[in-house]
């Protein structure tokens, strides 16, 4: 998800923040390809032929669900989103959109009914990403795929702008406006991750990590584009982190 700076009335709390219509709420459209590759790979082969269910919560307006069901010819994709205005621009998109919450009641699917889950620049605008976690590995049948991503912590741009007592891209000190970092939206960010670290949570909440990949951030300025490209080749100085992990 990528957030502008909001207008008119300042947010009362997350929920009124996100669910203001002129919040764009979809991901880049690089990384979810590449996300939707790594889970076609992950899918693919005589075991898995059988048409599987493929959940996309924190599906936003549907982009990522939309641009990954070409890739997954045959298996139902379904998007989860809490927002009504983000789950009414997803139903425009993709057949399938259900309202549904990592937290409280949890997610209206029964244990261990989907098959893999797609969870696209989520975890970081979560409060409570260990209870996110528990709920997903509740959902997924042992063995079923996690495919996250997430912003890095420590993108290789990160690293120069602390050392030069700058604010990482990424990162938020308010809902109202930017301070202290490049960059002109309000994300809503509330946690960070480096490589490390998510792998790290990841395998604590239940997963065993399978692959971590890296992928470029849409928001780098042209000239650098090339460069944010080259270090996707490694993860822990990427932009984008894009793990896949499977329920253990």
């Amino acid at each position: 998800m990528t957030t502008p700076t909001t207008t008119g009335a300042p947010p009362r709390d997350l929920r009124d923040f996100y669910e203001n219509p002129a919040v764009p709420v979809a991901s880049g459209t690089p990384r979810s390809l590449r996300q939707a590759r790594m889970l076609a790979r992950a899918l693919s082969g005589p075991a898995t032929a059988s048409p599987r269910t493929i959940l996309d919560i924190g599906c936003g307006d549907g982009t990522a669900a939309a641009t990954a069901a070409p890739l997954l010819p045959g298996h139902r994709v379904i998007g989860v989103d809490w927002s009504q205005d983000a789950l009414r621009r997803a139903r425009t998109r993709i057949p399938y959109a259900v309202r549904g919450e990592l937290t409280g009641g949890g997610l209206p699917f029964a244990s261990g009914s989907a098959d893999a889950v797609l969870f696209s620049e989520v975890i970081e605008h979560l409060v409570d990403p260990d209870a996110a976690l528990d709920e997903i590995r509740r959902i997924l049948r042992p063995g079923g795929h996690l495919m996250l991503s997430t912003p890095n912590l420590a993108a290789w741009y990160n690293r120069g702008l602390l050392l030069a007592g700058v604010q990482p891209v990424f990162s938020e000190v308010s809902l109202r406006g930017i301070h202290g970092r490049p960059g002109e939206e309000v994300v809503g960010h509330l946690r960070l991750y480096t490589a490390r670290a998510l792998r790290e949570f990841v395998a604590a909440s239940g997963f065993t990590v399978v692959r971590l990949e890296g992928a470029p951030f849409h928001g780098v300025p042209r000239p650098l584009r090339p460069l944010d490209r080259l270090a996707c080749a490694r993860p822990q100085l990427a932009s984008i982190l894009l793990l896949h992990a499977r329920r253990t």
